[in-house]
């Protein structure tokens, strides 16, 4: 048999591979073993977050009530020391007044229960700007269970 130019054989021409109806497993077996490692790196995580219930008190500690400054915030976010409303530039006098005294007094900071959390912590980083450290936070008490 003698193949002329510009012609194949006829053996190459007709041979296909045969279609399969199978899927093929491995990129299947590849996403399952990703996924795995994906949750196995992320249920650690997931577990070890932190879960905040906050305590109930029983009992208070005591506080001198010569070295003892009342702070307390309001539902709307307003600041009165020693029960009297104040702005925030005579917050910032009083704090500045508190912290030359010596000893330093300690404050007690009642906030209300709907009161954000950004006010509590603007009030705290206001008072660590003046270097007063003693704050105590006020609870209302709670019946102990017996």
């Amino acid at each position: 048999m003698i193949i002329e130019k510009g012609e194949k054989m006829s053996i190459y021409n007709n041979y296909r591979p045969a279609l399969s109806s199978e899927i093929n497993m491995t990129p299947l077996i590849y996403v399952m073993l990703v996924l795995l490692i994906v949750f196995m790196v992320t249920l650690p995580v997931l577990n070890n977050a932190v879960k905040v219930d906050l305590p109930k008190t029983s009992g208070s500690a005591d506080i001198s009530e010569e070295t003892k400054v009342d702070v307390s915030i309001d539902s709307h976010g307003q600041i009165y020391w020693d029960n009297k409303l104040i702005s925030l530039p005579v917050l910032r006098t009083h704090l500045q007044e508190a912290s030359v005294k010596n000893p330093q007094p300690e404050i007690a900071l009642k906030s209300d229960r709907a009161v954000r959390y950004e006010s509590v912590a603007d009030f705290l980083a206001e008072a660590q700007s003046y270097g007063l450290n003693k704050i105590n936070f006020v609870t209302s008490a709670q019946p102990v269970e017996k």
